[in-house]
C-alpha cells in the first residue's frame, strides 16, 4: 500500500515535534527541515491540529508543540484519518471517465483487498508516536535541515 503525501508529511512532522523539546518550530521551519512546500506543510498542520495532536501559536515565543494526545497517538489512527475510509480500487468507477468494474456483483478482490487494508492499520494501531522516535531516530530527526557542522 502507498501512502498520500500528506500522510507521510503529518507522520514526519510529529515525529519530528516529539523530539523537538523546549524549541517550537514554525510551520515554516518544519516545511524547510522537511523539504516540501510551505502550503502542503501548513495543511498537513492545520488538520494535525484540528484532530488535536499539535498546538500552533502565532506572534513571539509561538510556533508548533506537540500535544499530550499527539505523543500517545496511535500511528495506524494518524494513517486512517489521513488516508479516509475509501476502498483500495475504485470497483464503482467513480473517477472521471471510469466505468463500474463489471465484475462487481460477483468479485472476491474487492473484499480481499478491503481485508488487507485493515490489516495494514491494524498492525500501525499499537505503534505510538513516541515508540517510532527512539534512537536512533530521535538524533537523526534533531539534524534534519541543520548544516553540518565545521570540524
Amino acid at each position: 500500500m502507498r501512502l498520500l503525501r500528506s500522510t507521510d508529511l503529518a507522520l514526519r512532522v510529529l515525529m519530528r515535534l516529539t523530539v523537538a523539546g523546549e524549541t517550537n518550530p514554525t510551520t515554516r521551519q518544519v516545511a524547510g527541515d522537511m523539504d516540501v512546500p510551505y502550503t502542503h506543510a501548513a495543511k498537513v498542520v492545520a488538520e494535525l491540529q484540528h484532530m488535536g495532536l499539535v498546538d500552533a501559536r502565532r506572534g513571539r515565543g509561538g510556533g508548533l508543540s506537540l500535544t499530550e494526545k499527539g505523543r500517545t497517538a496511535s500511528v495506524g489512527s494518524v494513517v486512517r484519518a489521513f488516508e479516509g475510509d475509501g476502498d483500495v480500487v475504485d470497483c464503482e468507477g467513480a473517477g472521471q471517465g471510469a466505468t463500474p468494474c463489471p465484475l462487481s456483483s460477483g468479485c472476491r478482490l474487492r473484499g480481499a483487498l478491503r481485508r488487507a487494508q485493515e490489516a495494514f492499520y491494524a498492525a500501525l494501531d499499537p505503534v505510538t508516536v513516541q515508540d517510532i522516535v527512539v534512537d536512533p531516530t530521535a538524533p537523526l530527526l534533531l539534524g534534519i535541515g541543520r548544516a553540518p557542522q565545521p570540524r
